[in-house]
């Protein structure tokens, strides 16, 4: 290729900084073969970079050039740019690939792609043969993809192609981890133009609430909006306002009507022509809303005032329930710095911060990156293919969490992504080169079996971008409304499901035909390991479907697991012979069930039956609430395509389902049916029932007449544990028994037995409660058991010990007036109490001793009160006693007091029966 297109624009490529760079990455990427480039947004890195690195601009060699971008809203943004650059239509030298769109030529040098467009290219071919450069731009956003993208071009550039040049595009100076990922590459920085931005901090005049899942306080947009209308007051030039999703720009233009400026809402789901429009310059004046995207991605004309809301969006995933969503945070600081710069890119500017000037060193220093916060099946899946399931050999920039990634390998493992060494499957590396995640590629691949290619490609297109809000809650009605739409969604919806539908087909080159690169063998060999294992032929049956396993259970009042581990059936039936409530042929399904089974089949532990109109259970155990004005009230089974749950919330929020019935709910789901047995302890008593389950929803129950004996068994343990011991008989005589054992367990040890604890207790039944706990079938038969019969079955029998019971722990002691007073050995770690009156104690010099330790002695008065308390009798008669004496003598005349207690005559009488 030897031509060298004159630049039209070339005053424009003169005027861009990162020029003064170039030399240096030229000589870095000679000497290393990869670099990092740090340069602020607008100083010509994505455009003039590419340009040069092609040969294109320069009269450099020419070479083909491939720029991963983040969005695609960027990817089609710097090919137009540099398109025009060249002067030139998008498709020549320059073109774009992203999903479902690709504008390129014979003669495109340099394509730019989204990174999952990139990525998908590497899975297909891991030598990306014919290109010599990859620029992957704006790495600083720490996207998964990208991470992904970096990690694989290093593992090709180490084993396969050490020609391959990378670069790594950066807008921010946090460049050394890069350097580290690409080996130690050297770091090549850029000075952007930039003019002095005056911050002007806005705060709102009363607190409001923090950001709490997607929810931002209607006051804090009120706030925005009026800071907006202060900024386009105060200054002149075109106004660019941060917020942190679609939803949120559309509220804040709802209260910004009246302006004298054109306002443009800048997102990746807006049309072509407002995103064209706001990227070109204006002769009027403009306020642009915008998302994270013109951040660094895009790069906004005319801008001299930026107003920043302080939020962002970040994902999050609920790994026990399956839940993922996006939240609403505060932003970085690197990202208001990001933001700030974007007014002072021309001339100097100004930055209105939403929030106050003491809170803005509370915020994190940089965004979180996804790797950390994220879903992780879908890059589970991408690793797997790769070679590498556990992705311990990638040059990440941060480790997967080890949680995460067992989350992920569990969802592929039950689809049949990948087998129990998570090595990918024929079936898996097929989902890997639809470009889905793994649960929406099991739900086409499936429900294309069920319902047909175009109706189960349909419904996952609405699954794999969330319709507009004004579609409603109903995924059926959703359907509907995209099939008669004419939005830029509908428009993009149908695109979508067009190429969904080619990729469901058995002939894996046809879903390619739209240039969207799939799967295929991946970098195992780029690894030194053993490849993974070829494709099916074409024309080979399908894959037989496969269902999800349970999630880690939550806790749940209905939810708990038969005791005998119950049926459960292995996987979902065949779903081309799936007809919801209906004979197998007796015609299609109509949308609302197809669309349920869709969503089902994607989400089988997301099947809920309706506790009321609003309100559900799903398998997983967690509830799931609806709103009032639902579409979908009264829907006796859901099929819950998409739902979040706010921190802190035990209920999940419903934001699109599909009503469904019984017979679907047990199609998509029937991995999660079980039946069996359930004998346990539930609200004082036992309870023994048959009860057929879907995960934690409870479908049918029968009382059990003759529940297994064991299980009975098990039950009551639980309510003996739950409740105690005391649900069995303790008379008297039985508790004494069981405080003299303990006793001497604590002072002798050895063969006596620890029985002071239920716990212990419990964990020897099988020694003390048989055989009666084996016959008890309810409470009332536990209340039957002797415990202190059965407790006697405890005692020390085989070496000799028991028959010293009396002699180490009498249960009564004899004391000097002839009485046998009742030891009390129920202090846990105390002495043993002897309480007698005083009187009957006369001339007993030495204090009693059980098993070796003195008793604690309560003295009494002759009406039975405390009168001193003592373990050292000889003390007390020399010195204690004189003071009770004083005091109670007179109280009691009638009773005896000798001066000399240690000769005196015991007695329990008074002095009237003494002296007859």
């Amino acid at each position: 290729m030897n031509r060298q297109p004159r630049p039209l624009r070339q005053s424009v490529l003169d005027s861009l900084p990162v020029r003064e760079a170039l030399p240096a990455l030229a000589s870095a990427l000679d000497g290393h073969g990869a670099a990092v480039l740090c340069a602020p947004p607008g100083t010509g890195k994505t455009t003039l970079v590419p340009l040069v690195l092609a040969g294109l601009v320069g009269g450099g060699p020419v070479r083909r050039v491939v720029v991963a971008e983040p969005r695609r809203i960027a990817a089609r943004a710097a090919a137009r740019r540099m398109a025009w650059l060249l002067g030139e239509a998008v498709g020549g030298s320059v073109g774009f690939t992203v999903r479902g769109e690709r504008v390129v030529g014979r003669g495109t040098v340099v394509e730019v792609v989204t990174t999952g467009v990139l990525l998908q290219r590497l899975q297909r071919d891991q030598e990306l043969a014919g290109v010599d450069v990859v620029v992957l731009d704006e790495c600083h956003e720490r996207h998964l993809d990208a991470d992904t993208v970096a990690a694989f071009l290093v593992d090709v550039r180490e084993a396969l192609r050490p020609e391959l040049r990378l670069v790594a595009a950066s807008a921010t100076t946090d460049a050394a981890g890069w350097a580290r990922v690409l080996g130690g590459a050297p770091v090549v920085e850029a000075a952007g133009v930039s003019y002095p931005v005056e911050t002007v901090w806005a705060p709102p005049a009363r607190p409001v609430r923090p950001p709490h899942g997607m929810r931002v306080d209607p006051a804090q947009l009120t706030h925005v909006a009026s800071v907006v209308r202060r900024a386009l007051a105060e200054r002149s030039g075109d106004v660019l306002c941060f917020l942190p999703g679609v939803g949120e720009i559309a509220r804040v233009a709802g209260q910004l009507g009246g302006l004298d400026a054109e306002v443009l809402q800048l997102h990746g789901r807006a049309p072509a022509a407002v995103q064209e429009a706001a990227l070109t310059a204006s002769d009027h004046r403009r306020l642009i809303l915008s998302t994270a995207v013109a951040e660094s991605s895009l790069t906004v004309p005319g801008v001299r005032v930026v107003v920043d809301s302080g939020l962002a969006r970040e994902p999050r995933v609920d790994h026990a329930r399956g839940l993922g969503a996006l939240a609403t945070v505060r932003a970085s600081r690197a990202a208001g710095r990001q933001r700030a710069g974007r007014a002072g890119r021309e001339a100097p500017g100004a930055v209105y911060r939403c929030w106050a000037e003491a809170e803005d060193g509370r915020l994190p220093s940089f965004p979180a990156p996804e790797i950390r916060i994220a879903d992780l099946t879908q890059f589970a899946l991408q690793a797997a293919c790769w070679g590498d399931p556990d992705a311990t050999g990638l040059a990440l920039p941060d480790p997967p969490p080890a949680g995460a990634m067992a989350a992920a390998r569990e969802v592929l493992v039950a689809v049949g992504a990948v087998d129990e060494a998570g090595r990918p499957t024929p079936r898996g590396l097929r989902m890997a080169r639809l470009g889905l995640h793994p649960r929406l590629a099991r739900a086409l691949l499936d429900g294309s079996a069920a319902l047909g290619s175009r109706r189960a490609a349909e419904v996952v297109a609405l699954l794999s971008e969330e319709p507009p809000r004004e579609y409603g809650d109903d995924l059926a009605g959703a359907w509907r409304a995209a099939r008669r739409g004419g939005d830029g969604y509908a428009a993009r919806w149908r695109a979508e499901a067009s190429r969904l539908e080619r990729a469901a087909r058995p002939d894996p080159a046809e879903a390619a035909a739209d240039g969207t690169p799939g799967a295929a063998g991946a970098g195992a060999a780029a690894r030194g390991s053993s490849p993974t294992p070829p494709l099916p032929e074409t024309g080979a049956p399908p894959q037989t479907p496969s269902g999800l396993r349970p999630e880690p259970r939550a806790s749940n009042a209905g939810g708990a697991e038969f005791a005998d581990g119950g049926s459960r059936n292995p996987a979902p039936p065949a779903f081309e012979e799936w007809r919801p409530g209906r004979s197998p042929g007796s015609g299609a399904a109509p949308d609302d069930l197809a669309a349920g089974l869709v969503a089902a089949l994607a989400f089988p532990e997301r099947v809920a039956r309706a506790k009321n109109e609003t309100a559900f259970l799903m398998a997983n155990g967690t509830a799931a609430e609806i709103t009032d004005g639902s579409a979908l009230r009264r829907a006796p089974w859901l099929a819950v395509a998409v739902a979040d749950r706010a921190p802190h919330s035990a209920s999940a929020r419903v934001r699109m389902a599909s009503a469904i019935d019984e017979a679907t709910a047990r199609a998509a789901s029937g991995h999660l049916l079980a039946q069996g047995e359930e004998v346990r302890w539930e609200d004082g008593d036992l309870v023994a029932r048959a009860a057929e389950r879907l995960g934690a929803i409870e479908l049918s129950v029968r009382p059990l007449r003759t529940p297994d004996p064991a299980l009975v068994r098990a039950a009551l343990l639980d309510g003996l544990r739950s409740e105690g011991l005391g649900l069995l008989r303790w008379s008297p005589d039985a508790q004494a028994l069981r405080a003299r054992l303990g006793f001497l367990h604590r002072t002798l040890g050895g063969a006596w037995p620890d029985v002071a604890d239920d716990g212990a207790l419990l964990d020897r039944a099988d020694d003390w409660l048989e055989p009666e706990l084996s016959r008890a079938r309810r409470r009332a038969d536990l209340g039957r058991i002797d415990a202190g019969q059965a407790l006697n079955r405890l005692l020390p029998w085989a070496t000799g010990e028991a028959a010293r019971l009396d002699e180490l722990a009498p249960e009564r002691l004899e004391v000097p007036s002839g009485s046998r007073i009742r030891v009390d050995y129920s202090a846990e770690h105390g002495q043993p109490v002897l309480a007698v009156k005083l009187q009957e104690l006369f001339g007993l010099a030495e204090t009693p001793k059980v098993a070796g330790v003195p008793v604690l002695v309560h003295l009494l008065s002759p009406a039975g009160r405390p009168a001193a308390v003592t373990a050292d009798l000889a003390s007390f008669w020399q010195g204690g006693y004189r003071a009770v004496r004083a005091e109670l003598r007179g109280r009691y005349p009638k009773h005896p007091w000798p001066e000399d207690p240690a000769t005196a005559e015991p007695t329990r009488h008074t002095n009237a029966r003494l002296r007859r």
